[in-house]
């Protein structure tokens, strides 16, 4: 099994940045897609980007439309980690985000993080 702890959620102004952080406990080797998704309260959860790899090879990053341009996700397999750049944020990309790995035909969560834009 995998366990995930993000940190790095809060609340900042309409066009502020903040960076998610997501690191997995174990196996990080063998997980291969490892991302984001986000859930506003009423609303599904959706991916938000998601990052595939083959052991150390990172392959391709994916993206909703809703942040394509705003937010860069990268994995750092050294330190058994995942981070969301999210620039130019809008009251919109309030949510909680979910970090996800795949591991082994299976799909582990972290505990979520709160992120909350004011206008």
């Amino acid at each position: 099994q995998v366990q995930l702890v993000e940190s790095g959620g809060g609340l900042v102004q309409a066009g502020g940045s903040l960076r998610l952080s997501c690191a997995a406990s174990r196996a990080f080797f063998r997980i291969t897609d490892m991302g984001w998704y986000r859930q506003a309260p009423g609303n599904q959860r959706e991916l938000v980007a998601g990052v595939s790899s083959t052991g150390t090879i990172a392959h391709s990053s994916t993206y909703s439309d809703s942040v394509k341009g705003r937010f860069t996700i990268s994995r750092d397999n050294a330190k058994n980690s995942v981070y969301l750049q999210m620039n130019s944020l809008k009251p919109e990309d309030t949510a909680v985000y979910y970090c996800y790995a795949d591991l082994d035909s299976s799909r582990y969560w972290g505990q979520g993080t709160q992120v909350t834009v004011s206008s």
